[in-house]
Order: C-alpha cells, then sequence, then structure tokens
C-alpha cells in the first residue's frame, strides 16, 4: 500500500505540468516538502475546501489542468463540491489520499465515504478509478479534459510531517498567479 508522500511524488511525476491546489494539514506539507513549485497552491486552513478552490482556479484558467489533493477527511467535509465541479467540466484530477485518519489533528477517525469512485461519478464525474499502489496509478489514464477522481487507498504516516509552508499567504498568492497566467 503507497505512502502518502510516496503517493504524492507519483501523482506529480503523472501530471508534472499541472497547477496544484492542496488540502490543508499535513498533505499541503508533503507537497510542500516534496515538490514545492509556483504551481502549486497550498491551503494553510479551510479544511474541505480544496476541490472547490480548484475549481475556480480551473475556471479562470481553462487551458491547464488542475490536480486538487484532497485527504479522506476533508474530501468528507464538503461532497457538495462534486456536483459543482461536475456540472463545469473542467480539466481536473481529483485525488483522494485515504488513510483512514485526520492525521493532521492527531489521528482521530474521520466520517467514512463508502465508495468515493461511487460518490464521484453518480455527482458527474467523466471518470474515477481506485488505486492502492505504484503500479496501479501508472496504469490510470485519466481523459484529459474532464473531471476526473483518483482515489488513492495509503497506509497511515506513523511519522511526523516535514515543515511547514514557509511562504506567507500574500507570496502564495503571488508566485501562483504568476505561474498560472503563464
Amino acid at each position: 500500500m503507497f505512502g502518502i508522500q510516496d503517493a504524492i511524488r507519483a501523482i506529480t511525476e503523472k501530471f508534472p505540468t499541472s497547477l496544484y491546489v492542496s488540502t490543508c494539514g499535513f498533505i499541503t506539507r508533503d507537497l510542500y516538502n516534496t515538490a514545492d513549485r509556483p504551481e502549486n497552491f497550498y491551503l494553510v486552513g479551510s479544511m474541505g475546501m480544496a476541490a472547490p478552490v480548484g475549481l475556480g482556479v480551473a475556471l479562470a484558467r481553462p487551458g491547464r489542468q488542475v490536480v486538487v489533493l484532497d485527504g479522506d477527511g476533508s474530501f468528507a467535509m464538503n461532497p457538495g463540491a462534486l456536483p459543482m465541479i461536475a456540472e463545469h467540466g473542467p480539466d481536473l484530477v481529483h485525488v483522494v489520499l485515504d488513510n483512514g485518519v485526520h492525521e493532521s489533528t492527531g489521528g482521530q477517525r474521520p466520517v467514512r465515504v463508502a465508495d468515493p469512485v461511487g460518490l464521484a461519478l453518480a455527482a458527474g464525474y467523466s471518470a474515477a478509478y481506485t488505486v492502492a499502489s505504484a503500479q496501479e496509478l501508472a496504469a490510470v489514464r485519466p481523459e484529459p479534459g474532464v473531471p476526473s477522481l483518483l482515489h488513492i487507498r495509503c497506509a497511515p504516516r506513523g511519522a511526523h510531517a516535514g515543515k511547514r509552508v514557509e511562504w506567507t499567504p500574500q507570496q502564495l498568492v503571488e508566485r501562483f498567479r504568476a505561474a498560472a497566467a503563464a
């Protein structure tokens, strides 16, 4: 089974030119420590809002693919975003990193979405997949230009996340805005 940091590394290698929006907490810290770049927009608060922010970015930059990195807990906090994303049909890959715990806040059990793939398809996503290994992820080829969901089963971390994002919110916005416009 994937470790979350390995899954994030594999996703950034699979979609190297995409714009990224990451949910708050350890997932943002993992993306920052694994593959910091101006094309990453880190949410340092606002749990459950990565998908709506990703939709906004995709609508503002229709020529760019957007990858949203969500956790299973943050995904469960805002399922209403799925039909909104499907309705607009952006080029967006919605990744749900599912380790079965809220690691950022101490390891509590999150409210579970029993079938994230079924939920995404029912909301109108064009495709949805569940994977649990690098080999399975490599075999997935989301169709460009439409919303899709990648549900990645991950092992709990069992260790601390890396350092916190050192960019100020103003610096994050400035560098992301410039990178998204390029």
